[in-house]
């Protein structure tokens, strides 16, 4: 089974549904002008052209992406302030700031308040200008290794538990190495609780360590800062920096972009999953992994035609189908026929609730709430699934485009008209699989009928640009006018929605049929 070969001009209400649509769309997003014809009843248009002028849309939060050497500067900054402010040497400030997390305020006050205590605590003794060194201490015995040969090189800091140099060097290593330990190593003394100085540790440890030693202090920064968080990237060394608060997690979605492009949440570190809360996604999660059984067999690669009962496989992002055997063109995720998709019978996206009188015994009900949790969990597992087909596509797009390229003479400049549509594509996949989860705890209303509506309007943009975006080489030279128009409408549809669902988020008028907790 595969998905649509050919691209027919004279589709039907299909076509004519996405020409009324986007026929006047720009081109060119950064051409200032270009006129676009836009409805007055087409929802979501005016907040979207309002929150343009505002310089940010809806669902957008203020972020900053920094690197390891910004981040050293901050910390260094801080500890020099601190170090000013209390007198107290700089290895001393850092000690002291880690200690209270780097809440610089309220370690000045505890300090000021209660000095000796909070010096304490911290594992900092009376302060000394004079450095740390090595010494050869006569008949010393070192309480680790039991040496006591002449000439033994020994350590101890300012607590006087002194050991020989090897075996502090052993400590330290395995702390830093095996442990991970950085920022509160204590002194090996037997109950002892002073930490380990920056001054005493470069004195003892190689500079491989050293680098461990460093890149472990930046890593507890970056965890005891509420305000920061690691790009979740594999390899990935920057830190995003984000003032959204816990507390909001109800309100608001923060998806921030790292400089190495991958797009997650800021609240709960997972990819990119707009327009669903943080507490909606971890319920659905784990929904769907109590159901794994069911979530295995929705989610397979296989159905049957439903004309001739043919077994098919969806080996595209597409979800216009025609079955080989007996030419029926269908919809992959509802079953129905597919010159429906395009109509305003399209309801391939909506559940349909059934009256209560075919629901009264427990028997119904829970059939009922089968049914209905299939409904959402099989349109986001399809999304999830086209959307790695999709992305399978665009490892193929740069080989797509060298030959776009060399069969019709155009520039490389005038082939990225493929990798936009094949970029909007994956976004707006990723977008409309979480509108499912979001939607499966909605509770009805008039907003859930505007926000099916928008959802249904981006689907079908979808999958529209989808079907355009697999056909053979010699075709996308004349697709590439409808497939930039197509590419446009796609992400300004996913604007509206986003931004729809984001204002309704904030303003608390969403009802949901589980607490946002």
């Amino acid at each position: 089974m595969d998905s649509e070969d050919e691209y027919n001009s004279s589709q039907g209400s299909e076509d004519e549904f996405m020409e009324d649509q986007d026929s006047d769309l720009s081109l060119d997003e950064g051409d200032d002008d270009s006129d676009i014809d836009i409805d007055e009843n087409d929802i979501g248009f005016e907040s979207q052209d309002k929150d343009i002028k505002s310089g940010r849309q809806a669902y957008e939060v203020d972020f900053t992406v920094y690197g390891p050497e910004q981040i050293q500067s901050h910390q260094d900054k801080q500890i020099k302030e601190v170090s000013n402010i209390l007198g107290q040497p700089a290895e001393a400030a850092a000690i002291l700031l880690r200690h209270a997390r780097w809440n610089k305020e309220r370690l000045i006050e505890s300090y000021m308040d209660k000095m000796e205590e909070v010096l304490e605590s911290a594992g900092l003794g009376e302060s000394t200008s004079e450095p740390p060194k090595i010494e050869k201490v006569k008949g010393f015995v070192c309480d680790i290794c039991c040496e006591d040969k002449p000439g033994l090189d020994t350590f101890a800091m300012k607590c006087g538990h002194r050991f020989c140099v090897d075996c502090y060097k052993h400590y330290l290593a395995t702390k830093i190495k095996d442990e991970g330990e950085a920022a509160r190593i204590r002194c090996p003394g037997n109950g002892c609780n002073k930490i380990v100085d920056s001054k005493s540790l470069d004195l003892l440890v190689s500079d491989n360590l050293k680098d461990r030693y460093q890149v472990l202090l930046t890593r507890t920064y970056v965890d005891d800062k509420d305000n920061l968080r690691w790009c979740p990237a594999p390899n990935c060394v920057y830190t995003v920096e984000c003032e959204i608060k816990d507390r909001e997690l109800s309100k608001i979605v923060p998806t921030v972009h790292c400089d190495c492009g991958h797009f997650f949440c800021f609240g709960c570190s997972l990819n990119d999953h707009q327009p669903a809360p943080c507490s909606l996604v971890k319920k659905w999660l784990k929904k769907c992994e109590d159901d794994s059984e069911t979530a295995n067999w929705i989610s397979a690669n296989t159905k049957e035609c439903p004309k001739c009962h043919s077994t098919i496989e969806k080996n595209g992002g597409c979800n216009h189908m025609t079955c080989r055997k007996c030419r029926h063109e269908f919809c992959w995720m509802c079953m129905g026929v597919w010159s429906e998709h395009g109509t305003s019978w399209y309801n391939c996206n909506r559940f349909e609730e059934r009256s209560g009188s075919e629901a009264r015994d427990a028997q119904a009900k829970s059939r009922q709430s089968l049914e209905r949790y299939l409904h959402y969990y099989n349109r986001y597992a399809n999304h999830e699934q086209s959307a790695k087909l999709d992305k399978d596509i665009y490892l193929k797009t740069e080989k797509k485009m060298t030959q776009l390229q060399m069969s019709t003479g155009m520039s490389w400049i005038e082939v990225q008209f493929l990798d936009s549509a094949s970029q909007a594509l994956q976004q707006c996949r990723q977008t409309l699989k979480w509108t499912y989860s979001f939607a499966y705890y909605l509770a009805r209303n008039n907003l859930t009928e505007i926000f099916e509506d928008n959802q249904k309007d981006l689907e079908m943009a979808v999958e529209n640009l989808s079907e355009m975006f697999e056909k053979p080489i010699e075709q996308l030279e004349k697709l590439k006018v409808d497939m930039m128009d197509k590419t446009s409408y796609c992400n300004k549809r996913r604007i509206i929605l986003l931004n729809d669902t984001a204002e309704n988020l904030k303003t608390g008028n969403w009802e949901f049929n589980v607490p946002l907790s």
